[in-house]
């Protein structure tokens, strides 16, 4: 009988740990990013006498219940739109990967910001976002060195479309072009022939204050531009440019009557520019969109693969550390393997709220059943006690 006690207790134990585990899951559904423990109980057996208590009637008896190592659930949590771009989130398998020394970090979802020297950061941490080495390995992605993106001098512009046969005239006016300093010139190109020669142009460049930059020919054999002038150079002392037009891959002149269609499709160069966004574009790459329409590409963010995840740990704030010795690898959001990494919004919690009500429910009846067990069994001590007594 008191073998039947310490089953009775085993039973109040397990059950109270799995409260625990319960309130933890439910305290925690609106956590960002957090997973759910699951929750499961194992009974105990062996040898029937164990330090002189008696257990079990029978050889290798029951010894009660206890409450299985908890496992995690990974279930992917609902992704909630947000209007920050550096909130991310995971989109399928992985983790994303954060440095903070010597120790690494791994999360599914978080809010990031831009440090004070430069990192990207988990917001209200020191913890660095990582990206993928030239090596595929986790570095911490800085961005003091490209906050500025320095001037591109134009040296060509290519034109498309269609120069019509049976116009006379045709102007593409306030062309942006830059120097070296990344000044900002507008260049003006008028197209005009005779009305008697139909396959020859002249091209006149003049900048804005209508100073006259060159005045070249532009030919055409039947509807497609001459070989030899394919290309045109056109030059500023005064600026130091020397940019050559180029009308050699898609110009073609087809009567279109007075209509012109002909433009500038590619503009080399670019005035200096300073961030206007920092996000993770559609291939999962950290990328910096500058105020002059330019773009640079930091690395591919690292996305975290394990074969055994439940051998990660929880830490406070949905993190984990790794304590397993299995297979991980670092991957670029364009695997197969992992998924797709997603600016702009956040994974939330995967707490099934019924599910848990239902394992509170069945928690808290096997709590009560164990209790009676340990009342019974000290009735039935007490009945023995009761036998001395009335001798």
């Amino acid at each position: 009988m008191f073998g039947s006690i310490y089953i009775g207790l085993s039973g109040l134990n397990a059950y109270s740990r799995g409260l625990q585990a319960v309130s933890n899951n439910v305290s925690n559904m609106n956590t960002l990013g957090y997973k759910a423990s699951d929750i499961t109980f194992a009974d105990v057996f062996g040898n029937r006498n164990r330090g002189g208590l008696d257990y079990g009637t029978f050889e290798n008896g029951g010894h009660g219940v206890t409450i299985s190592e908890r496992s995690i659930s990974f279930k992917q949590g609902e992704l909630r739109q947000t209007d920050r771009d550096l909130d991310l989130a995971i989109d399928g398998n992985g983790f994303l990967v954060l440095l903070d020394g010597d120790t690494t970090y791994y999360t599914r979802t978080g809010s990031f910001e831009i440090s004070d020297d430069g990192y990207v950061v988990l917001q209200g941490t020191n913890y660095r976002l990582a990206t993928l080495d030239g090596t595929g390995r986790p570095v911490a992605v800085n961005i003091d060195a490209s906050r500025t993106d320095p001037p591109v001098l134009t040296d060509r512009i290519t034109f498309a479309d269609n120069l019509s046969r049976t116009a006379t005239t045709y102007n593409i006016p306030d062309i942006k072009v830059y120097d070296a300093r990344g000044t900002e010139h507008k260049w003006s190109i008028l197209f005009t022939r005779p009305e008697t020669v139909f396959d020859t142009w002249s091209v006149k460049v003049a900048d804005a204050t209508g100073k006259d930059i060159g005045t070249k020919e532009l030919k055409f054999v039947l509807d497609q531009v001459s070989p030899d002038t394919q290309e045109l150079l056109f030059e500023d002392a005064a600026s130091g440019l020397s940019i050559t037009f180029d009308f050699s891959k898609n110009v073609r002149s087809f009567s279109t009557g007075t209509v012109s269609s002909l433009r500038a499709a590619d503009v080399a160069g670019h005035a200096t520019g300073s961030i206007a966004t920092v996000k993770v574009n559609e291939k999962g790459e950290l990328e910096i969109a500058y105020t002059n329409e330019e773009k640079k590409q930091l690395g591919a963010i690292a996305v975290a693969d394990f074969r055994d995840p439940q051998a990660l740990e929880q830490r406070s704030r949905a993190l984990f550390v790794y304590t397993g010795l299995g297979q991980r690898q670092f991957l670029s959001a364009e695997d197969s393997r992992v998924g797709t990494i997603k600016g702009g919004q956040l994974e939330a919690s995967n707490v099934d709220l019924g599910g848990q009500f239902g394992e509170l429910i069945l928690i808290q009846r096997g709590f009560q059943a164990s209790s009676q067990i340990i009342s019974v069994s000290n009735d039935m001590i007490q009945q023995l006690f009761g036998i001395r007594g009335q001798g």
